[in-house]
C-alpha cells in the first residue's frame, strides 16, 4: 500500500497532485505518482509522454505502448500522463528523448535520481482536456 498520500510531497514542496486517471496511472493505480517500499522502480515522475519518448523507452526494453492487462496497463499514446520511473526518464533525458513533466504531480523522491534543475527544463502545466493540445 502507498505511503499516506496526505504526507506525500511533490518536487515543488507542495502536496502531491494527481498525475492522470485516463488512463489510471501510478504504481498503485491511484492516479498519483505515489511511492513506497513495494515500488522498487520508483515510478515518481509524472510524464506527458511523446511519440519520441515512447519509442526511446521501447528501444531500451521498456515498451510503454503495448497493453499488458495482467498488470492493469493499457498501453500509452502520445499525450497520456503517466508515472514513469525516475531512472528511465533520466536515461531518456541523457539520450536526448525526454518528455515533458508535470512538477506538481512529480513525487519529491524523484529528486533522489534527477536534479530539480533538469526536471524544471521540461516542466509543463497540462490541462485536464488534452483535446486542446
Amino acid at each position: 500500500m502507498a505511503e499516506d498520500t496526505i504526507a506525500e510531497r511533490n518536487v515543488l514542496g507542495g502536496p502531491l497532485e494527481p498525475c492522470g486517471t485516463e488512463p489510471m496511472t501510478g504504481f498503485y493505480r491511484d492516479g498519483c505518482c505515489s511511492t513506497g517500499d513495494e515500488d522498487l522502480g520508483r515510478h515518481t515522475i509524472c510524464a506527458v509522454v511523446t511519440a519520441d519518448f515512447l519509442e526511446h523507452q521501447r528501444s531500451i526494453g521498456n515498451d510503454l505502448a503495448t497493453a499488458m492487462p495482467a498488470y492493469r496497463f493499457p498501453g500509452l499514446v502520445p499525450g497520456d500522463r503517466w508515472c514513469v520511473t525516475a531512472l528511465n526518464w533520466l536515461r531518456a533525458h541523457e539520450d536526448g528523448h525526454a518528455c515533458p513533466v508535470v512538477l506538481a504531480s512529480t513525487h519529491e523522491r524523484a529528486l533522489e535520481s534527477v536534479p530539480a534543475e533538469v526536471l524544471s527544463r521540461y516542466a509543463v502545466d497540462v490541462p485536464d482536456d488534452l483535446a486542446d493540445l
